[in-house]
């Protein structure tokens, strides 16, 4: 019960920070390789705005707030001129990957390489026993925020204009031009959210390890790729369930087999499935045109 506890932690943490890049991908096809680096530095502005004496139920919003504004920053800089080419693709690829470099460099200069800590305190220390588990006050917020996120982008997904306009940016932009959609100001809204989400995910993976320094969003970003190929590329849906399936079973590997073992059987049987089903767990069959 406290592996499936802490794996469930771990889960929300991972789903969240894929459904960024989850978001991004539905609606302009292209991986955002800037999205690790705006996890990082929402972790930082929420240590600084709790530094000067900010409580981090207040330091949580707007450091969220500043990473969805980051989003819509990048993606006038580094997507939006490019996507008239025809190798928008992977020149957008090749300019978030410049953004993110630029953005760590920025970390390094004002905060420096060292690890940084939120103050003791920051989240009080509490426990209580379920089912033979411990869970700490920590988890229990971690989980409920995460959640909380999930449901919130569902509704607006479905149950939103906005939400609407993405799916049809999503499936045609062209079309949804065509239909009187503002196609730029849909596409600046979905980077808004999925940094948004991005950053959520990097102040909650702060405050869960306590460790926050400028490639901190390195490693993350490679289980974020594994997630939402896994749960299948664009699935929103498919991005929570990796998310919460890659985090237990990490768990899992390090209580019976260590640490050691942790990336190389999650990474093996990411591969063993995409093998058996290659477009993921939710992933829609690709068209191929003639």
């Amino acid at each position: 019960m406290q592996q499936v506890v802490n794996g469930i932690f771990l889960g929300s943490i991972y789903a969240l920070f894929a459904l960024g890049y989850t978001l991004v991908f539905g609606v302009l096809d292209i991986l955002n390789l800037a999205h690790a680096a705006v996890f990082m530095l929402a972790a930082f502005v929420a240590l600084a705005l709790v530094g000067h004496g900010l409580h981090i139920l207040a330091a949580f919003p707007l450091a969220v707030l500043g990473a969805g504004l980051l989003g819509v920053l990048l993606e006038r800089v580094a997507f939006r001129p490019l996507r008239a080419r025809a190798d928008s693709n992977i020149s957008g690829l090749i300019s978030s990957l410049a953004m993110a470099t630029i953005f760590e460099a920025v970390a390094y200069l004002v905060w420096g390489p060292n690890v940084s800590r939120f103050p003791f305190g920051t989240i009080p220390e509490s426990q209580f026993h379920l089912g033979g588990a411990v869970i700490s006050r920590l988890q229990v917020t971690i989980i409920g925020v995460a959640v909380a996120l999930f449901v919130a982008l569902t509704w607006l997904v479905t149950r939103t204009r906005l939400g609407r306009e993405v799916r049809a940016v999503a499936e045609s932009p062209r079309a949804a031009r065509v239909l009187g959609v503002d196609v730029d100001r849909v596409i600046a809204w979905s980077f808004l959210i999925s940094s948004a989400l991005g950053g959520a995910a990097g102040v909650l993976y702060a405050l869960a390890f306590n460790a926050i320094q400028p490639d901190m969003g390195r490693g993350v970003e490679l289980k974020g790729l594994a997630v939402i190929v896994l749960g299948g590329m664009g699935s929103m849906p498919g991005a929570v369930v990796a998310g919460f399936a890659l985090g237990l079973t990490e768990v899992f590997v390090v209580a019976n087999l260590g640490a050691s073992w942790r990336d190389a059987v999650s990474f093996a049987g990411l591969f063993l499935i995409l093998v058996l089903r290659p477009r993921g767990l939710f992933g829609a069959a690709a068209l191929r045109e003639a």
